[in-house]
């Protein structure tokens, strides 16, 4: 960028023998050194730009993308709550948009620093060495530009950091629309997505073309002040050469210079507009990394005592909170290792919240949650997370083949445990039509499987997982009645001699679960089996009743 930038202080310096020398004196003896001296500039000049954008676009982009494997790094440590807060779209826009916003301080803020700033530097040296007073005289003017550039500047970074945000809106409407399609061809609400998109479109529309407008603003009023220094030396110079006292050389070497100067001088001022955009994207990336998760593992984790599979599951008096509202009211119950324990109530009583806080994807406000006689917020995070295999009811899947999807983090390589979780899961038929077998693509978030075909693919991820405590929430829910009864005698059988959690709707599923605690409101208002729950007639036989007559 040195290189780059002086040798346009060397061209302005080589017009002023150029013609002084070979036009006007009509020296040929100068014409070869002068027009090898030229094309020499000119030489270094393109060499030394592309090796300093290359290295800058490298440099731009290996930050770029380390400073968003970084941000996704941290992201994924933060809390469940975080989560519910901010949209998918608007993460992705402040992961992806933002962070590209920052890599213009390569492409162009440094890029000004080290090579505009050494051509400023060369230029007015030359003009200098020409004419002092010429060089006053061109110049006067460029201290008027502070003020309105500074305010300039702070309208940008302003309109910057609303446009940021209007682009995160933008996202966020896109990712609703895409993952809601089916939702709003069902509904025929195109024309009102269409045009709440495009209301949000506008919107980001307005406020980019606010912060562009300043950034175009800022090199404008460095043309005014060239106009002014240019008329200016020009009356003032023009009457010195007239008259003799200097050259047309010199002149024309002086006015070189000064025309390039403005140009670097206008990129510089052009990076002002552009940092304060920068700056604006860098403060929201940065509001991101401040952000601290509030479930994390202790500095000194303690294991538990004794084989997982052998510990209870025990809820002290556990209390736990979104906002003002406990979703958990005191709960207290033990779930005995090896044995089937069933969570059963209306929507909101509860139950999913019970499989938060023993995983820890929220914690308790009070109480304790113990696996053995270790409580889950002594132990570190993936120790404590690696005891559950967790199948739920809405079988979250990626983007990625069947066999990544039940093998995941598990790293198992063994084909016939593969096979077996595979058969034992009644996928068995379904991968055999696939032409390419386990190898076929689950499509954006299971979008290729069915329902039913998405929870079985969950359930053999939690037969390969084979953790010692299984988290069952409606696991066969989305089942027909002959797959969900083999599945059931696959869960069955993985269920001897670990501890199981069951979520329940269908009471049905749970009728030879070891133990049923009955929850209401986020309290436990009843526990035991069910033939000694239907003959105490309270909530349980309520459910079971209306349930069956329903049936």
């Amino acid at each position: 960028m040195v290189l780059e930038g002086s040798m346009l202080g060397a061209l302005s310096y080589i017009v002023q023998p150029m013609f002084d020398d070979v036009f006007i004196a009509g020296d040929r003896a100068a014409l070869g050194w002068v027009a090898a001296a030229i094309a020499g500039i000119f030489i270094v000049r393109a060499i030394s730009a592309f090796v300093h954008r290359v290295l800058m676009q490298g440099a731009g982009i290996r930050i770029l993308t380390m400073m968003q494997r970084d941000l996704v790094q941290h992201l994924m440590t933060l809390d469940n709550r975080f989560f519910q807060l901010n949209p998918p779209g608007t993460l992705i826009e402040r992961v992806r948009g933002d962070t590209l916003q920052v890599q213009a301080i390569w492409q162009t803020v440094l890029s000004a620093l080290g090579r505009d700033i050494v051509s400023v530097i060369a230029l007015l040296y030359v003009a200098l060495s020409v004419d002092v007073v010429w060089t006053l005289i061109a110049i006067a003017a460029m201290p008027l530009l502070l003020g309105p550039i500074l305010s300039l500047q702070r309208y940008v970074r302003r309109r910057s950091r609303t446009a940021r945000e209007a682009a995160a809106r933008l996202s966020t409407r896109l990712d609703e629309i895409f993952h809601g399609i089916a939702t709003i061809k069902l509904n025929t609400s195109e024309i009102r997505e269409q045009t709440r998109f495009t209301d949000t479109a506008r919107g980001f529309l307005v406020q980019e073309m606010k912060a562009r407008v300043g950034r175009a603003g800022i090199p404008v009023m460095t043309d005014l002040v060239a106009a002014a220094g240019f008329a200016g030396v020009l009356i003032y110079g023009g009457n010195q050469i007239i008259d003799g006292d200097k050259t047309v050389g010199e002149f024309m070497s002086f006015f070189t210079a000064m025309g390039l100067l403005f140009e670097p001088v206008r990129r510089i001022a052009n990076v002002t507009g552009a940092w304060q955009t920068v700056r604006a994207s860098l403060e929201r990336v940065q509001a991101l990394f401040t952000e601290e998760a509030t479930i994390v593992s202790p500095e000194q984790p303690e294991m538990i005592t004794g084989s997982p599979a052998e510990s209870d599951i025990t809820f002290e008096d556990v209390v736990l909170k979104y906002g003002s509202e406990p979703a958990l009211d005191g709960v207290s119950f033990v779930a005995k290792a090896g044995e089937t324990t069933a969570l059963v109530g209306s929507s909101g009583a509860g139950k999913s919240t019970i499989f938060n806080a023993l995983t820890r994807l929220t914690d308790a406000t009070d109480g304790k949650v113990l696996v053995g006689n270790t409580d889950v917020t002594k132990m570190a995070l993936p120790d404590l997370r690696a005891l559950f295999s967790v199948v739920t009811q809405d079988a979250p899947m990626f983007d990625e083949s069947l066999r990544d999807n039940i093998v995941l983090n598990t790293n198992v390589e063994d084909p016939s445990k593969i096979a077996d979780a595979v058969t034992a899961a009644s996928l068995g038929e379904l991968v055999e039509r696939l032409k390419d077998g386990l190898d076929t693509a689950a499509g954006p978030r299971g979008s290729a499987l069915s329902g039913g075909q998405r929870q079985r693919v969950a359930i053999a991820r939690a037969l390969v997982r084979d953790a010692p405590i299984l988290l069952l929430d409606e696991a066969t829910s989305a089942l027909d009645a002959e797959s969900e009864k083999r599945v059931q005698a696959a869960l069955d059988q993985l269920a001897k001699g670990r501890t199981t959690l069951v979520i329940a709707h269908r009471l049905s599923t749970i009728r030879a679960a070891d133990k049923i605690i009955v929850m209401d409101a986020g309290k436990v208002v009843d526990q035991g089996t069910h033939d000694e729950l239907l003959a105490k007639g309270g909530l349980y036989a309520r459910l079971h009743a209306l349930q069956f007559s329903e049936d």
